[in-house]
């Protein structure tokens, strides 16, 4: 990784942690305009101290020294740094299976979720409006007696990996995945004994750039 691409990972980190746009987050911080960050996400330009200065103003919890250094944590005290959730910036219907073997490329705080497993990008279609491609979903690993039907989880099995709503199905050991664009997407029933891991998504992050 290089050292450019690493100050805007550590921008990047922050907005998603904010939940605002690269826009928003500009303004917020007190700069007229997005362009200082782009510049930074571009490699021209590293984070300038005034930057950091900036954000840790109106977000005290983000330790100034990792804004400029990377070094240490995140957040400048450790219950700031209790609930981050790691963020893995890939498709999650494409990298839930290979998890074991991934680092995070960053991480969120959302304290209103409590604990999370991880996040990633959702970019199917199936979900419509619901959850449209480029969503982060955050997730936690349930058990399949667990579920709420209705909700939306990741499921996995030894062919796919797909985000739903679940739903009964017709057999008692069959479970119904629903899509969002039922116009354009299919129904699919599983058996409870193809279903590898569950994951019920906890919270959703839709970004409008």
């Amino acid at each position: 990784m290089t050292q450019n691409n690493s100050n805007w990972e550590r921008i990047y980190a922050i907005i998603s942690w904010a939940n605002m746009t690269t826009n928003y987050f500009a303004r917020h911080i007190g700069l007229p305009y997005g362009e200082n960050l782009y510049q930074i996400k571009r490699g021209n330009n590293g984070i300038s101290r005034d930057v950091a200065e900036r954000i840790v103003a109106k977000f005290p919890e983000i330790s100034k020294a990792w804004i400029l250094t990377g070094e240490g944590s995140m957040f400048a005290s450790e219950s700031s740094s209790a609930s981050q959730i790691p963020f893995y910036n890939c498709d999650i219907e494409t990298g839930l299976r290979n998890i074991d073997s991934m680092k995070p490329s960053s991480s969120l705080f959302i304290p209103q979720l409590g604990s999370c497993d991880l996040a990633m990008v959702y970019n199917g279609q199936a979900m419509g409006r619901s959850t449209p491609p480029g969503t982060v979903v955050i997730i936690k690993k349930t058990d399949i007696d667990a579920i709420i039907l209705g909700e939306e989880y990741v499921v996995v099995c030894e062919k796919f990996v797909t985000l739903r709503k679940l739903r009964v199905a017709k057999t008692k050991t069959g479970i119904k995945l629903v899509a969002g664009d039922r116009k354009h997407f299919d129904d699919m029933t599983l058996e409870r004994s193809e279903i590898e891991a569950l994951y019920h998504v906890e919270g959703k992050l839709i970004i409008n750039n």
